[in-house]
């Protein structure tokens, strides 16, 4: 393709357009300038800001950036001058042409339509925002975070009508930091949920400490429940948002955060293949169905790296390594897309929730006959850092992987610090098909202020090793309430009376070596204490005198977690 670029015939000058800026396209453009300097690069974009920081737009309108300038990544001015990239801002790519290999754009300031040509296109036309076709949807004061504009709109409104109450639409990134950010300037918010959870893509129990953390500071939440409708109150400037369970919420403004849509009008006039999830189709060099035009970023539907299934991942990083990677295939370079692990982070309030490779309810959904087959899971609850050393923090932490070899899957935390730093290593893990064995002897940087000698990726990975040598035997919350086993709990007396299983025999892990011949030795005995590790070490000294007994992965603090799932 290389050649083809700059050497085809005609005015000796080959062209590549880019539609689309931000992430991917933006990338795309500086990559291939890298990569060669005797190409024309052309980069369309419909809006303003061909290069901004949308991650960074709910800090600007909570007063954390307070600078608009900042959000600006990279503009028309820079390109020009740095890559000798022709940037056009207000510019509306409306067609292609794919027979004269040919786009039609149309002015957005002057209205001018124009044509050009080119030996290679790149789509980036990123996602829009879902606003779903519900009655009052198009009241003023309801708005969608996508922009820079849609960010100062929102910082306007919110100062001109001294908004005091605010419904947040989705509890996901978006709508979580937003939740933060409309309470940091003294606005009571609503976050309205139609999952019965905050943060989908987390595990259902996972995502208890993060709810638990938003309602103490203050944010009302109503989950499991679907937005029906908006009206005007009879003031003329609140308004009332109605669900389908009867409820309704005054606002003096709203915000939809129920996610995105892939933008991809353009590609599907052109005749170009459009994936089952609705976004375009690419392979592993991010090229379309048409060898002359790649698309990238938030429009095409990615490969999971785990699961190996075609999913949408509207996340900044996978766009930026996209771009690069179209921009290396138009020019010659042999590179390919490995494909998503969908690793986020997110933090609210003083708590961070991360995630990297595919959750337990993906792999409930995909079953034993899909790619990945069996999986098995714990739960563990260390701190950030040595317990001796002041600040340490607990991170909840859940890991997945496969029994038959031990292969990484997917893992969740959840907490106050350090949460960012494991799942980063465990994504890592994931990337090089590593095992837990290989989190077991993972060498990591410790000092006490950090971590520990054992890091929580250590631990993790020694307790699931542990289960596939045999050494251990783990057992889950969800399978006790219809097992006919002894549960047992080894905590102090003290821990046992503020609360336990219905059930539970007390027999503190202190005293059980003299207590063994009070358990039975026909049934089998489930352990558990707060976090699991008292009762690791109860369950390997009954399995050691020949008891039939399994650990409780996660202890009480799971329990609590998934109880409160029940409750709720």
């Amino acid at each position: 393709m290389k050649r083809d670029m700059e050497n085809k015939e005609g005015d000796g000058k080959q062209r590549l357009l880019i539609v689309g800026g931000v992430a991917g396209g933006a990338s795309c453009a500086a990559r291939a300038r890298r990569m060669s300097e005797k190409i024309e690069i052309i980069m369309f974009e419909r809006g303003r800001y061909v290069s901004f920081a949308n991650c960074g737009l709910p800090y600007y309108v909570g007063n954390v950036i307070t600078d608009e300038r900042d959000l600006l990544v990279a503009t028309p001015n820079l390109f020009r001058r740095r890559f000798n990239i022709d940037v056009r801002l207000q510019s509306d790519v409306r067609a292609i042409d794919r027979q004269k290999q040919e786009i039609e754009v149309q002015n957005l300031q002057t209205g001018e339509i124009y044509h050009e040509k080119y030996n290679a296109l790149v789509l980036a036309p990123g996602a829009s925002p879902i606003r779903p076709p519900l009655p009052g949807i198009d009241l003023p004061a309801i708005y969608s975070i996508r922009t820079i504009p849609d960010s100062r709109q929102i910082r306007d409104w919110i100062i001109e009508r001294d908004v005091k109450q605010a419904v947040i639409v989705g509890g996901g990134f978006i709508g979580l930091e937003m939740a933060e950010n409309l309470t940091r300037r003294g606005i009571s918010v609503t976050i309205i949920e139609m999952m019965p959870q905050l943060m989908p893509l987390l595990d259902p129990e996972m995502a208890v400490p993060l709810q638990e953390h938003v309602i103490a500071n203050g944010v009302n939440l109503c989950l499991g429940d679907a937005v029906s409708g908006f009206s005007r109150n009879n003031d003329g400037n609140s308004i009332t948002v109605s669900t389908k369970s009867g409820k309704s919420y005054s606002a003096d403004m709203v915000l939809l955060a129920i996610g995105v849509r892939p933008e991809i009008s353009l590609a599907r006039e052109a005749g170009l293949e459009i994936g089952k999830l609705g976004g375009i189709r690419v392979n592993h060099q991010m090229r379309t169905s048409d060898e002359h035009i790649w698309a990238v970023g938030d429009a095409v539907e990615a490969c999971d790296f785990v699961t190996g299934e075609w999913t949408l991942i509207p996340l900044a990083g996978p766009a930026n390594r996209q771009g690069r990677i179209a921009a290396d295939t138009i020019l010659g370079r042999n590179s390919s897309f490995r494909g998503v692990q969908a690793t986020a982070v997110c933090k609210v309030f003083n708590m961070t929730v991360a995630a990297t490779g595919v959750s337990e309810r993906t792999l409930r959904r995909t079953g034993s006959t899909g790619k990945i087959g069996e999986y098995e899971k714990i739960y563990l609850h260390p701190g950030h850092h040595v317990n001796y050393y002041p600040g340490a923090k607990p991170i909840t932490i859940k890991l997945l992987f496969s029994p038959a070899n031990g292969r990484v899957l997917g893992a969740q935390a959840v907490g106050e610090e350090g949460v960012d730093k494991r799942i980063d290593v465990i994504s890592m893990a994931i990337q090089k098909g590593a095992t837990v064995f290989d989190l077991e002897e993972a060498e990591l940087c410790y000092a006490p202020q950090f971590g520990a000698a054992k890091d929580p990726v250590n631990i993790a990975g020694m307790i699931a090793s542990n289960i596939l040598r045999g050494d251990a035997a783990v057992a889950h919350w969800e399978d006790i309430d219809r097992t006919q086993s002894t549960i047992l709990d080894v905590r102090e007396p003290g821990e046992f009376l503020m609360g336990h299983y219905d059930g539970a025999i007390n027999i503190p892990l202190g005293t059980l070596r003299d207590r063994m011949g009070d358990l039975p030795r026909d049934k089998e005995i489930l352990a558990y204490c707060s976090v699991g590790q008292r009762s690791y070490y109860a369950s390997r000294a009954l399995r050691l005198n020949g008891f039939k007994a399994k650990n409780v992965s996660g202890g009480m603090t799971t329990y609590l977690a998934r109880k409160s799932l029940k409750s709720s």
